[in-house]
């Protein structure tokens, strides 16, 4: 069944939409307030291009929050379990936050600017408004806002080749989740090697969206000998890659810990940070979940829109959170939160729409 969105001035364009558009965007989604590409119409030769080549993402949806001055840093720290002594300026860190009762409630990419500047990548939830709330309550000396910055993504093997033509050699000798601020053609941009994929790329974090046309055709140019097609976060990608998408693989109240992000929660920082007694308890007890990849066996079964009950000996045990037909594994897989007791060699039963389907624990990502 096909439905359609009305497209208004309530929900905010990127800077790319126009270009987006141009280049036969077929299906939006909602994200951040913003519309958001997520396919242009061709899932297949979009999956392999981003697997064996190169494409670009408008993903200006993916916001930032940013934390400016000179308390800057130690609301940052109090705002997630992640030690962050050691983030440096230039560099990201992918950083859990949680509420004060130790629920994921995002988990942006922070991106240390200055010694005093921070931003929040952000994933699909109003976190301007929980860190305004959190540094005005705890009076900390900072400003709070969303600056004029709006991300285009080039990802897949090739993404290499396209940077390097446009920014010279030294990206080469750039590490994953390291950062500078630069200019292509004379607009502003951060570089930062990081992405929305396991393929490897680059995100250009855009300073003014008036040059969202521009910036787009230049990235379009130079990736001309490359291939380069416009794409856009890919699911199929995703869940072979076992990435996590908030608020789809977990539930209203899971914690870090059964979302596979224990490494990144310290409860043993000797400063405070929001959620840490109940994080603690977590860490002692035991999470009662856990986020496992699944084989699913039979037919081709198409990507889900809602989650899938799994059970053992008839038991529910949890959900398929996002289920999926891998190209390139060539059957069904999904990612599913279990219960944290579930044996890896459990039998377990899938309920999908197209009846039930027998299935097995998988390691995630999946091989």
């Amino acid at each position: 069944m096909t439905f359609a969105i009305t497209l208004g001035s309530r929900i905010r364009k990127s800077p790319y939409f126009d270009a987006t558009v141009k280049a036969g965007v077929t299906h939006f989604t909602v994200y951040n307030h913003m519309y958001m590409p997520v396919s242009y119409g061709d899932t297949e030769g979009e999956y392999w291009r981003l697997i064996r080549g190169v494409s670009m993402w408008d993903v200006a949806a993916e916001r930032q929050v940013e934390i400016a001055g000179p308390d800057a840093e130690a609301l940052v720290r109090y705002l997630t379990p992640r030690n962050l002594s050691r983030c440096r300026v230039g560099r990201a860190r992918y950083v859990p936050m949680c509420d004060h009762d130790g629920t994921l409630i995002n988990d942006p990419v922070l991106l240390r600017l200055s010694e005093e500047r921070f931003w929040l990548s952000i994933a699909d939830s109003d976190m301007i408004y929980w860190v305004k709330a959190t540094a005005a309550e705890g009076g900390f000396d900072v400003g709070v806002g969303e600056p004029d910055v709006s991300p285009l993504a080039l990802q897949g093997p090739k993404a290499l080749d396209v940077a390097v033509d446009l920014f010279g050699d030294q990206v080469r000798r750039m590490r994953h989740f390291h950062f500078h601020e630069t200019s292509l053609e004379g607009i502003p941009l951060v570089l930062c090697r990081s992405g929305w994929s396991r393929q490897g790329g680059f995100e250009f974090f855009l300073r003014d969206g008036r040059y969202g046309n521009e910036l787009w055709d230049a990235v379009a140019r130079a990736g001309a000998p490359y291939d380069i097609r416009a794409g856009a976060p890919n699911f199929i990608e995703r869940v072979e890659s076992g990435l996590l998408s908030f608020a789809a693989d977990n539930e209203p109240d899971s914690s870090p810990f059964e979302l596979g992000l224990g490494d990144l929660v310290d409860v043993n920082r000797e400063d405070d940070f929001i959620g840490k007694p109940a994080l603690a308890r977590i860490a002692a007890k035991g999470a009662k979940r856990r986020r496992v990849g699944l084989f699913i066996e039979g037919e081709k079964l198409p990507g889900n829109e809602h989650p899938w009950p799994v059970s053992n000996n008839s038991v529910g045990i949890g959900s398929a959170r996002a289920a999926v037909y891998s190209l390139r594994l060539e059957r069904n897989i999904a990612i599913a939160l279990v219960c944290a007791d579930t044996p890896d060699d459990a039998p377990l039963r899938v309920q999908t729409p197209y009846g039930p389907r027998d299935a097995r624990i998988a390691a995630l990502p999946f091989a």
